[in-house]
């Protein structure tokens, strides 16, 4: 966890006003999380923090390429981010902080850094995609042309076996419902 020192930012020193902040997201950063769905990625963060009397506003800007396995011939290629969130820090006098919300997080007066590498971690493996593809599968330098041709040699459509079809299947076919 000693990488991630550098995303604490000390906001008890910082003037009322925006502050902006710049992190590079690389493969040293995801390696710090257990089973991250991101093993690599070349990431700028842009965090630009807003800080008021009772509350702080961190607005993310999250540019780059993460690489994730191609969910066809498995391969690893490069996906195109662009990630844009808000999250909301107030501050609150008791120790009752279990108040946390998706929107709103909560802080102790008594704090005076805040770490940002869980929201980042966050926000990067919630835009990965339920099924990962690139973009024109078969075609890209990042395929794995031999085992797209294996995976068509394969198929049910060109397999012969398939037009053979078992004798009792076929008695099936013709029940007809009522």
């Amino acid at each position: 966890m000693k990488s991630l020192q550098e995303y604490k930012i000390p906001f008890k020193g910082l003037k009322t006003g925006k502050h902006d902040f710049k992190f590079e997201i690389a493969q040293p950063f995801f390696n710090e999380f257990e089973y991250s769905l991101v093993k690599s990625a070349e990431l700028t963060v842009d965090l630009e923090l807003e800080k008021q009397e009772t509350l702080l506003i961190l607005l993310f800007t999250i540019k780059g390429n993460i690489h994730l396995n191609c969910d066809v011939c498995l391969s690893n290629f490069p996906s195109p981010v662009q990630i844009e969130e808000r999250q909301i820090v107030k501050f609150t006098g008791d120790e009752n902080l279990e108040d946390n919300t998706d929107e709103i997080m909560m802080l102790s007066r008594s704090d005076f850094e805040i770490d940002v590498s869980g929201l980042i971690y966050e926000y990067i493996n919630l835009s990965v995609p339920y099924i990962s593809r690139c973009g024109d599968e078969g075609n890209t330098q990042w395929c794995d042309k031999e085992m797209i041709k294996k995976l068509n040699e394969l198929s049910a459509e060109n397999n012969e076996k398939t037009t053979n079809a078992d004798p009792r299947w076929e008695a099936l076919k013709n029940i007809k419902p009522q």
